[in-house]
């Protein structure tokens, strides 16, 4: 190992311990007791507002707060994921399987992918979150592509946001193929979860509604769930480094240089369940997500202080990069297009 290496690899503990030193690696149980139990609160609250509700159009404005409701207690799941909730793993499993019960998503099948995607971000072959069949995100990915697929990534930029109208049904058909398969950890138990969330979800829907009311509660209420997760995750990394097989870069650097913020105070720290902080979220991602606005004031500074880039915009220029970015690695294709059609 060179010594530049040797000093790169050092850096991870250096900041490590400035961390640690500052407390932001403790458990924050108040803070979860509560959440979770505003949560809980708030989506019962919001099932007895739909029964008394009844056969009503007015339903559809209960869909979208549900559509919030299923994003809001997802990002519980995924701090239990994360073991950032409890010490213990059985603890945060608990919680997590729970959740994952409560929107109709696989625990199991979600913490297989998204350690995937932490332990190589927008590595164009080891990062799921880069490999989706709608959308290329380089340009490698672009010329495999055909038929229909190849269609759809010249034009992706345009389709992105109506594609999220689908990402949560992607998500149940994900979770669902998961469990089906042999040899998935806690299969029994998954797949309880799920019916017992299917039974319960239509069960209530179409006893209380009509059947017009009632397809259009659930369109309503799954594809703006779909959208506010996809909403949530993209800014993330979309548009930033990809890599790819034998790449150089250390693990802080890695997770730095790949993963952007999103600037926006308390209102989108609460809209995106702290993944807005998502540079400090994949350094340490056990870290309790009220500490990790703390945690960017040391971040920030440590890289600005060692040369490294700390990308961070605000909301609505985040999703300008992820545009831009699909619009780009299209380009390609449309160019193709356009010179076969002479």
């Amino acid at each position: 190992m060179t010594s530049t290496e040797t000093r790169q690899g050092s850096d991870f503990a250096e900041l490590s311990k400035l961390v640690k030193e500052a407390g932001l690696l403790k458990r924050r149980r108040v803070y979860y007791a509560l959440k979770i139990s505003l949560n809980l609160l708030a989506f019962a609250g919001g099932w007895v507002a739909f029964a008394h509700l009844g056969d009503s159009w007015w339903q559809l404005f209960l869909a979208a707060f549900f559509a919030m409701m299923f994003t809001q207690l997802s990002f519980i799941g995924h701090d239990a994921g994360h073991k950032q909730i409890f010490s213990s793993r059985k603890a945060n499993d608990a919680t997590g399987f729970v959740h994952g019960g409560l929107t109709g998503l696989s625990y199991g099948w979600w913490i297989g992918t998204h350690t995937r995607h932490h332990a190589n971000p927008n590595h164009e072959d080891e990062d799921p979150d880069v490999n989706l069949a709608a959308l290329i995100f380089t340009k490698a990915q672009g010329a495999e592509r055909r038929g229909f697929l190849r269609w759809m990534a010249k034009y992706q930029a345009f389709l992105f946001f109506p594609l999220l109208l689908l990402e949560g049904l992607n998500l149940h058909v994900s979770s669902v193929t998961a469990i089906v398969q042999r040899g998935f950890k806690r299969r029994k138990l998954e797949s309880a979860l799920m019916l017992a969330h299917v039974a319960a979800y239509l069960t209530a829907v179409f006893v209380v509604l009509s059947p017009g009311v009632g397809f259009a509660f659930i369109a309503v209420h799954q594809c703006l769930w779909g959208v506010y997760m996809g909403c949530s995750f993209a800014p993330n990394h979309k548009g930033m480094p990809t890599l790819s097989a034998g790449h150089k870069l250390d693990f802080l650097r890695k997770q730095v240089l790949t993963s952007r913020n999103v600037r926006g105070g308390p209102i989108v720290d609460f809209a995106l369940g702290g993944l807005n902080y998502q540079i400090e979220h994949h350094l340490f991602p056990s870290m309790a997500r009220p500490n990790l606005k703390h945690a960017q004031v040391i971040v920030r500074e440590f890289c600005a202080k060692h040369g490294i880039d700390y990308a961070q915009c605000g909301w609505a220029a985040s999703y300008g990069y992820v545009l831009r970015h699909l619009h780009e690695v299209g380009a390609p294709l449309r160019a193709q297009a356009t010179a076969g059609a002479r």
